[in-house]
């Protein structure tokens, strides 16, 4: 490929190789255009040679001089600069393959999140705009470097897979901007719990359309992203551009895991500050353990209260029934209270599973 770019760069004919045949057309030497247009013969063979542009007012002295038109010398430098341009670009996309290779780029096409092309130069330019980045420099700036000091920098450094796990987070600010979504909405948000977690026991087809609306509506963007692979994440949330968003994989595909992973970003929002940047099950993150507990408190509440779990505690042993009884009583899933169980060793964690309602965002 770098061959093929050198030979075309070498075939680009500068605007110069026009001036000069037309100087030999009717007898002018360089130096004498050079007087004529009171300007040093240096400059003008830099012209000839390609190496100094044609600007306006050049154009303008060579139609005094020569009686061709100004916009004609314009037109003539400005395909040369473009064709001249996209050749560098290209040798410099040709340098970026190795920053490409690190991505999971086939199953990025796979979900359309890049062209489905083999040409790597396609692939690089691609995937540049997708972050929205000039070069890969400013992708280490942004997801690499350890000293953060904007709201949209995340360090990745110490993390197993910054290049797909970058990508999935920026799959979600891509989904979060086309949402319309109000100004946030704190005590909105708050009081908005009950009807999402009413949602989560009820549990419709369209559930997922619901609850995007239902945040929409509170000014918190709710967005699924599929997971790649080397990165398991459950969920994240951040600000993004004055916008907060919530980010789902689904990743464990059961309503009591999708639900609390959801309370538990919504408390992110609620509990804490818009620079913090939180990212589930990804090794290696930056990890505040006292906000995740404050999250995980948080979320096991508004799905169960400590009296409502301690009711249930009273009652093991259970059988489907109470469950169920329970279940419409505290308008919680039945999974969630499995779940709980579960956790607290209460019942062995392969009883009571077939409560646990499957959950996949993406089929």
């Amino acid at each position: 490929m770098a061959t093929k770019l050198e030979l075309a760069k070498s075939l680009l004919s500068p605007p110069g190789d026009t001036l000069q045949e037309h100087l030999d057309f009717i007898g002018m030497s360089q130096a004498e255009l050079a007087e004529r247009m009171g300007r040093p013969k240096e400059k003008i063979n830099d012209i000839i040679k390609g190496r100094e542009p044609i600007t306006t007012a050049t154009a303008f002295q060579l139609e005094k001089v020569l009686d061709i038109p100004a916009s004609f010398w314009l037109n003539r430098e400005k395909t040369f600069r473009k064709e001249l341009y996209e050749l560098q670009q290209q040798e410099e996309l040709e340098k970026e393959k190795d920053w490409l290779g690190a991505f999971p780029v086939n199953e990025m096409r796979k979900f359309g999140w890049l062209p489905d092309t083999r040409e790597k130069h396609i692939l690089v330019d691609s995937l540049l705009k997708f972050f929205c980045v000039a070069s890969s420099k400013e992708w280490e700036r942004i997801y690499i470097d350890e000293e953060v000091s904007v709201a949209f920098r995340v360090s990745l450094a110490h993390t197993q897979s910054p290049h797909a796990i970058s990508a999935w987070l920026r799959k979600g600010e891509i989904q979060a901007k086309e949402i319309e979504i109000a100004d946030f909405d704190k005590k909105k948000f708050k009081e908005a719990l009950a009807e999402i977690k009413e949602l989560a026991f009820l549990m419709p087809n369209d559930f997922i359309k619901q609850l995007q609306i239902i945040c929409a509506n509170c000014g918190v963007a709710v967005v699924f992203t599929q997971n790649l692979p080397k990165a398991p994440i459950s969920g994240a949330t951040r600000w993004f551009h004055n916008k907060p968003i919530i980010q789902l994989s689904g990743r464990y595909k059961t309503n009591d895991h999708f639900w609390f992973t959801f309370f538990h970003e919504a408390a992110h929002i609620i509990l804490h500050g818009k620079k913090d940047i939180f990212l589930e099950n990804v090794e290696g993150a930056d990890i505040d353990q006292e906000k995740e507990e404050e999250a995980n408190a948080f979320a096991a509440k508004v799905l169960l209260t400590k009296k409502e779990l301690q009711q249930v505690i009273d009652a093991v042993p259970l059988n489907e029934e109470r469950i169920h009884e329970f279940a419409h009583k505290f308008r919680t899933p039945a999974g969630v209270i499995v779940g709980r169980l579960q956790h607290l060793k209460l019942i062995p964690f392969h009883i009571g599973n077939g409560f646990r309602q499957k959950v996949d965002l993406f089929n």
